[in-house]
């Protein structure tokens, strides 16, 4: 793996093998940042906003494509090059994944009735594809912009980190297919749904029960519990807890808390609780966590 700074903006690149490498694009500025990279129309693009955001623009500026926090976007164009002109707003950051055709098919060889552009009527065709970032992949990301490793083993980290972005990707829920779920094709129930997101993320310390959520957002219990499930792909609570501990996460390397105030304010009432929620998900405890940081700077 190798890891060079290009000129036309301000973005790491890291080759992860032949064909196939990693884009890492942080503008911390005031400013919106353009960066730009020649991209030929034999790699697949896959572009993941973890914050701010950017636009994707094309043909001389005569067509864009924005793409919004926690949303992705994936192009595909085997008729045309889709070099990488990207406007990116202040404070924003974005992990981009560009792999070979060849390369890509090599993983997805059997499956190509299951991937819609790797299905042989697709193969010349363009393929766009937007959606939201799952609490899964938002993690994986922050994994791969915010990691402290020894030189010797970031490459095989990384390496590990991007498989695994790749394949929870394309780990698609078929229930929640629009045109298997009549549910999906409702907007103002999928509005619903985010509504229930958002007053869960906003009352984690103490969020209500799935009861009142529904009542709060005006769908019936059954709806919420599939609905939540076909939009984010997890339970309401089991997506509350990986929203909880990423939160916990980024809340522990800013050094600003420590263990027992951050396990109350993402609303666990004793540390011992917090520990071993933080442990259930990344193995380690908070304290052990920040340790690592700790040495690695």
């Amino acid at each position: 793996m190798e890891s060079k700074n290009i000129a036309q903006g301000s973005f790491e690149e890291l080759l992860i093998e032949n064909g196939f490498y990693v884009l890492k694009i942080q503008n911390n500025t005031s400013e919106t940042k353009n960066v730009t990279r020649e991209i030929n129309r034999s790699y697949i693009q896959f572009h993941f906003c973890l914050k701010g955001g950017g636009k994707f623009v094309f043909n001389q500026g005569t067509y864009a494509l924005e793409v919004s926090e926690e949303n992705s976007l994936l192009l595909y164009n085997t008729q045309l090059d889709l070099p990488l002109n990207l406007m990116l707003a202040p404070n924003s950051w974005m992990v981009t994944v560009v792999m070979s055709i060849r390369k890509f098919h090599s993983l997805f060889s059997d499956e190509a009735g299951y991937i819609p552009f790797l299905s042989e009527e697709n193969q010349e065709k363009k393929y766009y594809a937007q959606e939201p970032v799952s609490p899964p992949i938002a993690v994986v990301l922050s994994q791969i912009i915010n990691y402290n490793l020894h030189p010797t083993i970031k490459g095989l980290y990384l390496k590990g980190k991007i498989y695994e972005l790749i394949a929870l990707y394309f780990n698609k829920n078929t229930d929640a297919d629009v045109e298997q779920c009549p549910f999906l094709v409702d907007e103002d129930n999928v509005k619903r749904i985010r509504r229930a997101k958002e007053i869960i993320i906003s009352n984690m310390a103490e969020p209500p029960t799935l009861t009142e959520l529904s009542k709060e957002i005006g769908l019936s219990l059954k709806r919420l519990k599939e609905g939540f499930k076909q939009i984010y792909g997890d339970s309401v609570y089991s997506f509350l807890f990986d929203y909880k501990m990423e939160h916990a996460r980024k809340l522990l390397e800013s050094g600003q808390y420590n263990v027992n105030e951050i396990g109350l304010k993402i609303g666990y009432s004793t540390s011992s609780h917090f520990i071993a929620a933080f442990k259930k998900k990344y193995g380690t405890t908070p304290k052990k966590y920040v340790m690592a940081l700790a040495s690695s700077t």
